[in-house]
C-alpha cells in the first residue's frame, strides 16, 4: 500500500477554512448545475437552433463523456502539479465553455462549446475533493464532504427549475442561452476567490511524495533545481481512452449494434492501461493511478458500491419525469417541481451526515441505501393507487422525499469513508477514480434502467413502464447494498 510522507509544515499553512469551503464550493455547484439543467432547454434549445436528434443528444452526453474521462487524470494532475492550479485551469475552461455555449450560433460549436464545459468540470471536480482531503481531518472534513454533498443536492434542485424560470422570464431563445450565460460571473468569482483565499500550499507543484524525494536529492547533490514533474501521461492516456471507449456505447446505443464493439475494445484498453501502471511502478516511476490503492478495503469496496449505487440512483429522475409528462401529461415545470423536496432533503441529511459519519461509520451508508429502497417502493404504490383509486400524483414528493433522504445519507458519507485511509499524495486521483466509477454507473443505468422503461411503456404504457423501472433501480440500489454490508463485516473482523 502507498505510504503517506509528511509534508514540509512550512509549506502548509493554516487555511482559512470559513473561507476556503466556499471557495471549493461555490464553482462545484456550478458546474454540477451543467448536468441538471440542461434537459429541460433541450426544447427551446432544438426550435432555437433547428437542431436535429443527433445534435441534442450530443449536447447532454457528450458533456457527460468528456466529464466522466477527465476526472481521473485530473486528479492526478492535481495531486502533482498543485491543486489549486489545476482547479482554476479547470475554472477558466468551464467559464469559457459556458460563454461559447451562450453565443453558440449553430448546435455543432454549441456541441464543441460543451466539450470544452466538460474538460474544466472534470479538471476542477477532483481538486474539491483532494483539497477537503489535504486541509480538513476527522470530523471536519466529514463535515465538509457533508456541506460537498449538499451542494450536489441543491444543483440537483435548482438547476431545472432555474433553467426552466429563465426560459419563462427571457423567452426561448434567449432562455437557453441565458442558461449558460449566468455561469460566466460565477466562474470569475470564483477564479478571485480561489486566487485570494486559496492556502499557498495548494499551488505548489509537488506531491508529498515528490518533496521527499527531491529533499533527499538535494541533500546528496546540493541541487536547488525543482525534480521533473511525473504526470505519467501514457498512463492518463490510456485510461482516458478507455473510459470512453466503455462509457460511449451505453451513452450512445441508438447508434446500432456495431457500437458495442466499443465496449470490448474499452475493456482491452483498460487491461493494458493496468499492464502498464504494473510495469511503470515496476522501473521506479510514479504511476497516474498506484493500482495498490485497491487493497484498501474501505476505497475498494466503497468505489464499488458508488459506481453501482449510481447505475440505479441516476435513472430515477428521469424515469419519474417522463411518468408526470408522458404518463400524466404535465408540464417540464411540474416534472421539475415534485424532485425538489427530494433534492432539498438530500442536502439537509447530507450535511448532518457529514458531522456524524466518522463516529458512525459504514452504517450510515447502510441505512441510506435502505431508506432509498423504501423510498422508491413508496412511489411505485403512489403510482399503482393513481391508478386504481385515482390518488394524487403528488403524493409522490413525500416518498421521493425518502429517497432523498436517503441519497444525503449514502454519497458524501461513502466518499468521506472511502477516502479515510488514502495517502494524501493519491488524494486527487482517488477521488477521480470514485467520480469516474459513478458517471460510469450512471451512463451504463441510464442507457439499460431507461432503455428498458422505454421499451416496456411501448407496449404497456407509462404506468407500468415506470414502475417496473423503478422495481430495477431498487434491484440495483440492492446490490449495492450488499456490497457495503459485505466491508461492514470485514470491516467488524478487522478491529476483532
Amino acid at each position: 500500500m502507498p505510504t503517506p510522507h509528511p509534508r514540509d509544515p512550512a509549506q502548509t499553512p493554516r487555511p482559512n477554512h470559513e473561507r476556503l469551503l466556499p471557495t471549493l464550493l461555490i464553482p462545484a455547484f456550478v458546474s454540477l448545475l451543467a448536468v441538471s439543467s440542461v434537459n429541460v432547454i433541450l426544447p427551446a434549445l432544438s426550435h432555437s437552433l433547428s437542431a436535429g436528434t443527433a445534435g441534442l443528444q450530443l449536447v447532454v452526453s457528450g458533456y457527460a463523456l468528456v466529464f466522466g474521462v477527465a476526472l481521473v487524470p485530473a486528479g492526478r494532475a492535481g495531486d502533482v502539479m498543485g491543486r489549486g492550479r489545476i482547479f482554476v485551469i479547470g475554472m477558466i475552461l468551464f467559464g469559457a465553455g459556458s460563454l461559447a455555449s451562450g453565443l453558440a450560433p449553430d448546435v455543432v460549436t454549441l456541441n464543441l462549446a460543451r466539450a470544452v464545459m466538460g474538460i474544466g468540470s472534470g479538471l476542477l471536480n477532483p481538486q474539491v475533493a483532494g483539497m477537503i482531503q489535504q486541509y480538513y481531518t476527522g470530523e471536519a472534513r466529514g463535515r465538509a464532504f457533508g456541506a460537498f454533498g449538499a451542494v450536489i443536492g441543491v444543483s440537483v434542485a435548482v438547476g431545472p427549475v432555474l433553467s426552466g424560470g429563465l426560459i419563462g422570464w427571457l423567452g426561448g431563445d434567449w432562455g437557453w442561452r441565458a442558461s449558460f450565460l449566468i455561469n460566466v460571473p460565477f466562474t470569475l468569482l470564483g477564479v478571485w476567490a480561489a486566487r485570494r483565499y486559496l492556502p499557498a500550499s495548494a499551488w505548489l507543484g509537488q506531491s508529498p511524495r515528490d518533496y521527499t524525494r527531491r529533499a533527499d536529492h538535494d541533500a546528496k547533490n546540493g541541487a536547488t533545481h525543482r525534480s521533473k514533474v511525473d504526470l505519467d501521461p501514457v498512463g492518463m492516456g490510456l485510461l482516458a481512452a478507455g473510459t470512453l471507449l466503455i462509457m460511449i456505447p451505453f451513452m450512445e446505443a441508438s447508434a446500432g449494434t456495431w457500437i458495442w464493439g466499443l465496449e470490448v475494445a474499452g475493456i482491452g484498453v483498460i487491461g493494458a492501461w493496468v499492464a502498464w501502471e504494473k510495469r511503470y511502478r515496476a522501473k521506479g516511476g510514479a504511476p497516474m493511478v498506484d493500482l495498490s490503492l485497491l487493497a484498501i478495503p474501505s476505497f475498494a469496496y466503497g468505489s464499488l458500491a458508488i459506481a453501482v449505487y449510481f447505475l440505479g440512483y441516476t435513472s430515477v429522475w428521469i424515469i419519474v419525469a417522463q411518468y408526470v409528462q408522458a404518463g400524466l401529461g404535465s408540464t417540464a415545470l411540474a416534472s421539475g417541481l415534485i424532485g425538489v423536496p427530494a433534492a432539498l432533503a438530500g442536502s439537509i441529511a447530507a450535511a448532518v451526515a457529514g458531522r456524524r459519519v466518522i463516529r458512525v461509520g459504514r452504517v450510515m451508508v447502510l441505512g441510506g441505501m435502505v431508506l432509498g429502497m423504501a423510498g422508491l417502493l413508496g412511489s411505485i404504490g403512489i403510482m399503482h393507487m393513481h391508478a386504481r383509486a385515482g390518488w394524487s400524483p403528488w403524493w409522490l414528493t413525500l416518498t421521493l422525499l425518502v429517497l432523498g433522504v436517503g441519497q444525503g445519507l449514502v454519497v458524501s458519507p461513502n466518499q468521506t469513508l472511502s477516502l479515510a485511509d488514502v495517502p494524501l499524495e493519491y488524494a486527487g486521483a482517488a477521488g477521480g477514480i470514485l467520480q469516474t466509477g459513478e458517471r460510469i454507473g450512471a451512463s451504463i443505468g441510464i442507457a439499460v434502467i431507461t432503455g428498458l422503461t422505454f421499451r416496456v411503456s411501448h407496449s404497456s404504457g407509462w404506468e407500468a413502464a415506470a414502475q417496473v423501472g423503478l422495481l430495477a433501480v431498487v434491484a440495483a440500489i440492492a446490490v449495492s447494498a450488499a456490497v457495503a454490508a459485505h466491508d461492514l463485516r470485514l470491516a467488524a473482523r478487522r478491529r476483532r
